[in-house]
């Protein structure tokens, strides 16, 4: 049975991964969510004025009631910069698996924070909230997810959903990996 209990605050040695609040919506606007390749990557629209980003973060931040909403804020410890973001969705009760997403800045790529937010939300998915398995996925030519973080991370690749997206004029495929709860190894971050 899952123990739901919100985005609650997660700290690991270089982050704070906390609820999203309206005082980010600047560095959200500077970091990523205006930025197409990194949003495209995850299948989200491009936001771009100040108001898009606020409408968003209401929603986000409305959603923090429920116990079972996951979208957390990517928090750099040294500067207080808001990153990126990461969530678990698609969460399933009754098979108690769910997927986990996320996003950073450009400038942040390559210098394992990614790695660093998945495995606190791997940890947190299996020793808190009780997932029996946790997928996550990316889409064809996403190298730095594919070869950085889930490598990183150990998942186990499962399949492909051959031209799975329709994008700028072509399909792309979707590549599926996970682990299970007894797969699961604590790590350092």
């Amino acid at each position: 049975m899952l123990k739901h209990q919100g985005s609650k605050t997660i700290e690991t040695e270089r982050l704070i991964i906390r609820q999203f609040q309206f005082t980010d919506d600047n560095d959200m606007l500077a970091n990523w969510i205006n930025d197409p390749d990194i949003q495209s990557m995850i299948s989200e629209p491009v936001y771009a004025t100040q108001q898009e980003v606020t409408s968003l973060l209401e929603q986000y931040i409305s959603s923090y009631e429920r116990p079972d909403y996951y979208r957390w804020a990517i928090i750099e410890k040294k500067s207080g910069i808001c990153m990126g973001q990461i969530a678990i969705f698609l969460v399933n009760d009754k098979n108690h698996f769910c997927e986990i997403e996320y996003a950073l800045g450009k400038q942040f790529h390559r210098q394992g924070y990614c790695s660093e937010a998945v495995k606190a939300i791997l940890d947190f998915c299996f020793n808190e909230v009780n997932f029996h398995k946790v997928q996550v996925c990316h889409k064809d030519g996403n190298i730095a997810s594919q070869g950085g973080v889930i490598r990183k991370c150990n998942f186990t690749y499962e399949g492909t959903l051959r031209d799975f997206f329709f994008m700028e004029g072509k399909y792309v495929d979707r590549l599926y990996y996970s682990m299970l709860k007894d797969e699961y190894v604590p790590c350092d971050y």
